[in-house]
């Protein structure tokens, strides 16, 4: 793959880089015009959404830092995105141009002042593996094979620019208007801080290991603080196949079921339990080893769940509160999705489509197992989101609803499902990690 021998840092530098991208997409819908007068509207449409995904990704992935996690985080949101943005931006998750070697070796030694020679007894300076943020090294010292992360020049200096630059691409996609935006940009900002600071990523690292390694069938990485700083952590080199790669060849429904547990029970026994959860659910953080045993890495994204949330948001997890008119407005209300000031259109129309949202992603937890191997389910997820897109009645209303907390809940549990889809997982028993 091609190397990166610069990244854009200033803010005209990478400015620039979208502003360029911008005209490209306005060349791209000139020739979907064009498209229209000798192809159906599908056709046409469907060449508009690959070229523009091709020109915004490769505009991202040259800018790395936040604007690549944005895509990365947008590759999530199937239903929401046409299928050219999901499945471009999706190779931001672990396939990434990386840094040349010469400029691994200048970050490493701005970064901790000294080589990798120096810290290490071999040091690969080609990476085994570049996403949004970092990339990844082999590298060997005392006989134990290591994984070196170094985090890309610039990024957390970036954060703010880069959202400031896409804030207005992501109002538009997702219907936000008015001042009450700024919060849930500002949750997003603060978590992408938190994503560069390294120091703090290990220590979110050695307690997640420390509160989960009893999950059956679940493997940590061992973190290493004297080989790590604020822009470099150093973990055990674990042997494994990427999740996706073995979803795809995967045929043993005992293996997809008892890995599909693993990881079900690891994201309860932190939601309830801890408190706590790694809100970064994408293939590229979990491994399968040879043991067919699930391996979790990459800690950076952890999101706390205060009670004046979890209590009200699993409270309507219950199909009995979802179905109990009084209790399920008191609840809309409690979590900021209905609002004193709205109308009774406003609602009327909030409260059933949130029936409907809630009552389909709620399924797994109503009864004491569950199939997510099911077609059937995930297809009314998409079904559901796409009516969703398109409602011109939603557009005509504001759509920042609800609190700041559910971008990363939300997110953790599409990234979820999709990762259980993916496996196939069946018979999975929900309140498992209450016995653990």
């Amino acid at each position: 793959m091609k190397t990166i021998d610069k990244i854009p840092t200033s803010k005209i530098q990478r400015a620039s880089k979208l502003v360029s991208t911008g005209a490209k997409v306005g060349v791209n819908y000139l020739k979907y015009y064009g498209d229209k007068l000798t192809k159906t509207e599908i056709e046409a449409k469907e060449r508009l959404n690959k070229n523009n995904a091709e020109d915004i990704y490769d505009s991202l992935k040259q800018l790395k830092g936040s604007a690549l996690k944005v895509a990365q985080m947008l590759s999530m949101e199937k239903s929401l995105l046409p299928q050219a943005y999901v499945e471009k931006f999706s190779l931001a998750q672990f396939s990434v141009p990386p840094l040349s070697a010469p400029l691994v070796a200048k970050t490493f030694k701005q970064y901790f002042g000294k080589t990798p020679s120096d810290m290490f007894d071999t040091f690969n300076l080609e990476s085994v593996n570049a996403a949004s943020i970092g990339q990844v090294h082999l590298a060997e010292k005392d006989g134990k094979r290591l994984a070196v992360k170094i985090q890309y020049p610039g990024v957390a200096d970036s954060i703010s620019t880069d959202l400031a630059l896409v804030k207005p691409i992501a109002m538009k996609m997702f219907n936000i208007k008015g001042k009450d935006s700024d919060k849930y940009f500002k949750e997003v900002e603060n978590k992408l801080i938190e994503e560069t600071n390294y120091i703090l990523e290990l220590q979110q690292s050695m307690a997640v290991v420390k509160a989960c390694k009893h999950i059956p069938n679940l493997k940590f990485p061992n973190y290493y603080e004297a080989l790590s700083s604020e822009r470099i952590i150093t973990m055990d080199w674990m042997d494994g196949e990427h999740l996706s790669e073995f979803t795809k060849r995967n045929t043993d429904q005992e293996t997809a079921n008892k890995l599909g547990q693993a990881l079900w029970d690891f994201y309860m026994y932190q939601m309830h339990v801890l408190r706590k959860v790694h809100a970064d659910p994408h293939p590229g953080n979990f491994m399968v080893s040879k043991d067919n045993d699930l391996i979790a890495i990459d800690f950076g994204c952890m999101k706390e769940v205060p009670d004046d949330f979890y209590v009200p948001y699993f409270e309507l997890a219950k199909k009995e509160n979802i179905d109990d008119p009084e209790v399920f407005k008191e609840k809309m209300y409690t979590l900021e999705i209905l609002r004193p000031e709205d109308t009774k259109v406003e609602l009327d129309f909030f409260t059933d489509l949130f029936y409907g949202m809630l009552s389909l992603f709620t399924k797994p937890f109503h009864d004491e197992t569950f199939d997510f191997s099911d077609p059937s389910f995930f297809k009314s997820i998409a079904d559901f989101g796409e009516r969703f897109s398109k409602s011109t009645e939603l557009r005509k209303m504001n759509g920042n609803r609800g609190s700041k907390h559910f971008i990363y809940i939300n997110r953790t549990f599409f990234g979820l499902y999709n990762l259980m889809f993916d496996l196939k997982a069946q018979n999975i028993k929900i309140n498992n990690y209450k016995t653990l």
